[in-house]
């Protein structure tokens, strides 16, 4: 009994794939040069469409890396003028890291920092064409119940889209 009962019975049809041991035909080997083509065109549009949103992010979080270092320096200026009543005034990173004991040697996307009156101005520096060399500032105001509110500012070229949110 060589032949095989379950192609008898009915249940698959002598002539389908099944019973030629699901054996490909010779003609359908890889893909066609127009679905390559399609491929390839789809994989471009991506890439048209990804590689600025990407870039954006990248320039983005590279602000952030300014902002926060700023931040840093918002903290100190607040508790140095909690203790004495009275705002800094520091020209550069030595002053900065001598009277309030903050060190932002390690931040590379800034090329100098001052603090005049407490108000703390950045020089963006390494971080994309578009905004090196423009200038990031955070400025106190005294709020009269001993607090301080901060707003930040920006030169007047700083891409709209770019400026640190409130």
């Amino acid at each position: 009994m060589g032949t095989n009962k379950f192609f008898y019975e009915g249940l698959i049809p002598l002539h389908s794939n099944l019973s030629k041991g699901f054996m490909m035909d010779k003609r359908n080997h890889g893909f066609t040069l127009i679905e390559m083509l399609i491929v390839v065109a789809i994989i471009g549009i991506l890439a048209v469409v990804a590689i600025p949103y990407y870039t954006g992010h990248i320039i983005r979080s590279r602000l952030t890396e300014v902002e926060n270092s700023m931040n840093v320096l918002k903290s100190a200026i607040t508790a140095y003028h909690h203790d004495t009543e009275f705002f800094p005034n520091c020209p550069n990173l030595t002053v900065i890291q001598s009277s309030l004991g903050v060190g932002l040697q390690s931040i590379t996307r800034i090329s100098s920092v001052t603090i005049v009156n407490g108000a703390i101005t950045s020089i963006v520096d390494h971080v994309d064409p578009m905004v090196d060399g423009k200038t990031l500032t955070l400025t106190p105001t005294d709020s009269g119940d001993g607090s301080l509110v901060w707003t930040w500012g920006w030169s007047a070229d700083f891409p709209l889209n770019l400026r640190p949110r409130p």
